[in-house]
């Protein structure tokens, strides 16, 4: 597949994916959609070990500022279903995603937006961010995962406060409930999602995979959290990363893990 609205770039082992729709607040059409998915299922994938990926918007107005909305109209119930589910699917694919996606949201992040950013691992803003799921406005709710994980984040209270009404989070709001881990000037955003990025690869990857697979396994009905914990315990105790990373704590000196 060929980007259209996505800047695809990778400077010293990082991937950064610029939504490239400034003119309309880097809103997600089906289109972008699309080459999220494509990213994170085929294309990530098949490339080269790398350490993670930064996921941000253009411009310094929105990260994402919602989904296009003129790509609703007209929906039947059921093209609506079919459409929620896919958005589910490709931001599944984020979450699922065995290296770190951090989104760096350099300010809104509304609706489909902040359903993206939640969709990643961690997430850093800038002060002018402002979060939120204002879908009720338009007669609608969430599709994409959002009043699932918005629940996880910050709770159900306030989480159905801002679903119900449809008030959005400024940037110290957000990091105080635990939306998003940094907040920073807009100017230090980027360094600091390649700063956490880099700190991440210094670790063993197979326990950052497994990390992640377990943590996201919390969450799933059909799953027990911590039996999975244990199997994927099991399998990090039985890597030479593990053998590496204890030898080098005891010798005290820095792992040298090769991801195996």
């Amino acid at each position: 597949m060929q980007y259209e609205n996505l800047i695809v770039q990778e400077e010293n082992g990082i991937i950064t994916i610029t939504i490239n729709r400034e003119k309309a607040l880097n809103a997600l059409n089906m289109q972008t959609m699309r080459e999220l998915g494509f990213f994170f299922r085929q294309d990530a994938p098949g490339r080269p070990a790398f350490k993670g990926v930064i996921l941000t918007g253009a411009g310094d107005k929105a990260f994402v500022a919602g989904a296009d909305i003129k790509e609703f109209l007209g929906l039947s119930s059921g093209q609506g279903r079919e459409m929620s589910q896919f958005g589910q699917d490709v931001f599944a694919a984020i979450e699922a995603f065995p290296r770190p996606v951090v989104a760096a949201v350099n300010g809104f992040a509304l609706g489909g937006g902040c359903e993206l950013a939640m969709a990643c691992h961690l997430r850093v803003a800038s002060e002018n961010a402002r979060f939120g799921q204002p879908e009720v406005n338009l007669g609608i709710i969430p599709g994409y995962g959002g009043t699932q994980r918005l629940i996880q984040y910050i709770g159900k209270g306030k989480a159905m406060e801002l679903l119900l009404t449809g008030d959005m989070l400024d940037a110290q709001d957000a990091l105080r409930l635990g939306l998003v881990n940094h907040v920073l000037p807009q100017g230090e955003l980027m360094g600091k999602a390649r700063a956490l990025i880099e700190k991440i690869a210094a670790k063993g990857p197979i326990a950052i995979a497994k990390a992640i697979e377990t943590v996201n396994a919390y969450f799933r009905h059909d799953e027990d959290g911590f039996a999975r914990e244990v199997a994927e315990f099991g399998h990090t105790t039985g890597t030479e990363d593990f053998k590496e990373g204890a030898a080098a704590f005891i010798e005290k000196r820095k792992a040298a893990f090769r991801g195996v």
